[in-house]
C-alpha cells in the first residue's frame, strides 16, 4: 500500500522566523536557558526546521544575534539623520539614553547577552565587533575616531546603567557626561 505523502508547505520566512523567535527566547529565558525545542515553539515550526535550516543551536544562536545587530544598528544610524552640530549630537545621545533608540526592552536583554555569550565565545566576538564598528563608524560622522570609539563606550554603559538602575537618574546626568565627552575642553 503506497501512502500518498503530504504536500509540502510553503513557508519562504520560516528561516527568518526562527530567527526572530530565538530573539524572543533568549529575552526571556537567556542564552542558557535556550533551546531548540524553546525556539521551535515560539516560531511555531516543526523541531525538524531547526535543523534544516542551522547546523546547530550556536549558529542558530549566532545568526539571532547578527539579525538582532543589524537591525538595532539600521534605528541606531536613523536615530542620528536629524545631527547637524556637537550640541545635537549630544542631545541625541542622551535622547538615545533616555529613551529606546529603536529597541524595546527586550532586544536590549538579548544585546547583553550577546556581551555575555561573546566573552566566552570568540565566534560571537566576531558579531559585537561589527556591531561596535557599525556604531563607532555613526559617531565618526560627527567626531574623530578616538572620541567616537570613547563616546560609543560611555553610551553603552549609560544604557546599561539606566535598564539596570532601581531609580532613574536625570537626563541632566546624562547630557554632561556626553558633553564632557565629546567637546574638546578649552585650554588655558
Amino acid at each position: 500500500m503506497r501512502t500518498q505523502a503530504r504536500p509540502r508547505r510553503y513557508d519562504p520566512g520560516r528561516r527568518e522566523r526562527i530567527l526572530d523567535a530565538a530573539i524572543e527566547v533568549i529575552a526571556e529565558h537567556g542564552v542558557g536557558g535556550t533551546t531548540h525545542r524553546l525556539i521551535a515553539a515560539a516560531a511555531d515550526v516543526p523541531l525538524g526546521s531547526l535543523t534544516y535550516h542551522f547546523t546547530g543551536l550556536d549558529q542558530l544562536l549566532a545568526q539571532a544575534f547578527t539579525r538582532l545587530a543589524q537591525r538595532l544598528s539600521g534605528a541606531y544610524a536613523a536615530h542620528f539623520d536629524g545631527v547637524r552640530d556637537l550640541d545635537d549630537l549630544v542631545d541625541a545621545v542622551t535622547d538615545m539614553v533616555h529613551g529606546n533608540a529603536g529597541a524595546d526592552q527586550g532586544e536590549w536583554a538579548v544585546s547583553y547577552e550577546l556581551y555575555l555569550a561573546a566573552l566566552r565565545d570568540p565566534a560571537l566576538r566576531a558579531v559585537t565587533e561589527e556591531w561596535m564598528r557599525t556604531s563607532r563608524t555613526v559617531l565618526e560622522r560627527f567626531v574623530d575616531p578616538d572620541t567616537a570609539r570613547g563616546l560609543d563606550a560611555l553610551v553603552e554603559g549609560l544604557l546599561m546603567h539606566r535598564m539596570l538602575s532601581t531609580t532613574p537618574f536625570p537626563r541632566e546626568v546624562t547630557r554632561a557626561a556626553v558633553a564632557r565627552a565629546v567637546h574638546t575642553p578649552e585650554r588655558p
